[in-house]
Parts: structure tokens; sequence; C-alpha cells
């Protein structure tokens, strides 16, 4: 940070780097997160970040692949400490190791889509998630489900296609194209 204090054009720079691209930035993080803080917080550590490497943010064809692959890493390992906070509030350990059989690039991506679900499922409102998780993790059918909770099976079914349509917007964002 002592480089870019010393120079007014690096930092006029920067400026004009940060203006044009922390909206779109907290916004990714933001759809993501589910929160506006947590966005805040992911954006604003990455630009503190950035602010010490004018060779990224200078490179205009760079930046963008870098500073989005930046963004998706920081969002990872903040979800990472999360469910980490989480399971060590609730004393739980890990309840799904990963197949010993793939190699380790295959672990990493299937713990990191994991942790990515079991995020946004937490993120979800009260009810579509105790109904999310007693669809899938529980195995009820729709209509003991309903039955269960006093509700219509339609609005059950309504719930789950709620959940799985936030589930599948927040995996587009990390599974390869």
């Amino acid at each position: 940070m002592k480089f870019i204090d010393n120079n007014p054009v690096l930092r006029e720079d920067f400026a004009k780097f940060f203006i044009e691209t922390y909206p779109k930035v907290k916004a990714f993080a933001r759809q993501i997160l589910m929160s506006e803080e947590d966005a805040e917080d992911v954006s604003q550590d990455i630009y503190l970040k950035l602010i010490d490497m004018p060779e990224i943010w200078n490179n205009l064809e760079k930046r963008n692949n870098y500073l989005f692959k930046m963004v998706k890493n920081h969002i990872f390992n903040f979800i990472k400490h999360k469910n980490i906070e989480r399971k060590y509030q609730q004393g739980q350990v890990d309840k799904n190791p990963i197949i010993e059989e793939f190699g380790i690039d295959d672990k990493l991506h299937a713990k990191e889509i994991e942790l990515i679900l079991t995020y946004a499922i937490e993120q979800m409102p009260e009810r579509r998630k105790e109904i999310f998780k007693m669809s899938r993790f529980e195995g009820k059918s729709n209509a003991s489900i309903a039955q269960l909770l006093d509700m219509s099976v339609r609005t059950v079914e309504r719930h789950l296609y709620l959940a799985l349509a936030d589930l599948k917007k927040k995996l587009l964002f990390y599974i390869p194209h």
C-alpha cells in the first residue's frame, strides 16, 4: 500500500478501477451469499488485496477474469469459514466423507460444491429450508410433508421448486462450462 500512497497516478487509476468495478463485484457476491453485509465484507477484502496489485487492475485484458476468479475464490473461502464456524458451534463432525477413489481435484471440487450447497440451504427462508430438508435429506414425500406441516401439496411443491431454482442459480457460478 505504501507504493500506491506515494504515486498519485496509481492512486487515481485505482480509484477509477474501484468506481468502475466495485458495484459489479458486490452484486456478484450478494447474489451468491444472499446477504448485503457479507457481500460488502467480501468485496472490501478483495479491493484491499488488489490495491497492492497494480499489475492486475492496470491490465484491461487480465483484470475482469482475474477479479471475478478472485471474488469466486474469496466467496468459497468465506463460505468454508462460515460452515466450519457453524459446525464448530453445533459440535458436528463431517458426516459426508468424500469417497477415496477420486483424485484430489475431484475431492476438492466435490467439497467446494458441498460447502456451497450447505451454505445456500442455510440461507433459505425457514419454511423452505424445512421442507427441502424433509424432502431431500429425510426422503419424505410431498404428501407426507404437506400433512405434517398442515399445508397443501401444491404449497410444498412450490417451496421445493423455489429451493431447487435457488440452488441451481448458485451452482451455475461454480460449475465449469
